[in-house]
């Protein structure tokens, strides 16, 4: 059941992007041009934001545990869109697998994790689908090849797809 907190497009975005994606038809298809990754959303436990949040893992096929991306996000309805926070977890690597054993997601809580300032995605429905990329002012930095790099991220979501575009630009 719904927190009574949560608006019907909250609750759709979250179920739709809780669940398993996978580039295999990218991957396959070119193998010189693209890895073949996975990208994992869990629901967490309402009580963690008091609200909806999500844990994600992004990994490559070979190495699924070992995860290159991980982080927590947290589903803020703000009327006319959905503002998705981003938290880095402190300790990354003790939660390597969340994503397909519960019993490590549940060791996470409010306390190992850290505010991304600025890279909050935002979402607005679009008929049967949710556009959304990262908040506005070029502010996302991340570490790429020991450069600080801005990061440019674009979402669509559907009941059954996850596609995404991301690029860095920077040094």
């Amino acid at each position: 059941m719904p927190p009574s907190d949560s608006t019907p497009d909250l609750i759709t975005l979250a179920r739709w992007m809780a669940g398993d994606f996978s580039n295999y038809q990218q991957a396959f298809e070119n193998p010189k041009d693209y890895a073949h990754i996975h990208i994992f959303f869990r629901p967490l436990s309402y009580e963690f934001f008091s609200g909806v949040g999500l844990y994600s893992e992004q990994v490559y096929d070979y190495d699924l545990w070992l995860p290159y991306r991980q982080g927590i996000h947290r589903l803020v309805d703000q009327g006319d869109r959905i503002y998705i926070e981003n938290y880095a977890l402190k300790n990354a690597l003790l939660y390597a697998g969340s994503a397909r054993d519960p019993n490590i997601l549940k060791t996470i809580t409010p306390d190992c994790i850290e505010r991304r300032y600025h890279c909050s995605m935002v979402f607005k429905r679009n008929g049967d689908r949710f556009e959304g990329s990262v908040e506005p002012g070029n502010r996302c930095f991340i570490e790429k090849n020991g450069c600080q790099t801005y990061l440019d991220s674009s979402v669509e979501v559907t009941e059954t797809t996850w596609v995404s575009l991301d690029r860095a630009d920077g040094c």
